[in-house]
């Protein structure tokens, strides 16, 4: 007779997971998104790339811009129901700089990170 193991109850990280933050940098510009993997869909974005947003901003490509696009999109993901995301990181990118800039501006609007 085989005992089947004990049934526990789901982790939130099996949760919450399907929702990834990803960030592009490029020379001129910063942008941000969220998808949401199962379905391979754009949950919420922010760009500085955004005709309201550039001019409102004094540089579109420097920390002070990935910071404010960071707070936008953890205001915008708030708005839509989503509490947590889990970060993407590509090999080069380290965190540091814009990339400090945009993860610790969207967890200081209220969205946890796993």
């Amino acid at each position: 007779m085989v005992i089947p193991p004990p049934a526990r109850p789901p982790r939130i990280v099996e949760f919450l997971k399907p929702y990834v933050l990803k960030m592009h940098f490029s020379n001129k510009y910063v942008s941000a998104q969220v998808i949401h993997q199962p379905t391979a869909t754009v949950a919420s974005s922010a760009s500085s790339q955004e005709k309201i947003l550039r001019d409102g901003m004094e540089s579109t490509r420097d920390v002070a811009a990935a910071a404010f696009i960071g707070k936008l999109l953890g205001e915008r993901l708030l708005q839509k129901g989503i509490p947590a995301v889990t970060v993407h990181l590509n090999r080069e990118q380290k965190y540091h700089g814009k990339v400090k800039a945009v993860i610790d501006s969207v967890r200081e609007a209220g969205v946890k990170l796993i």
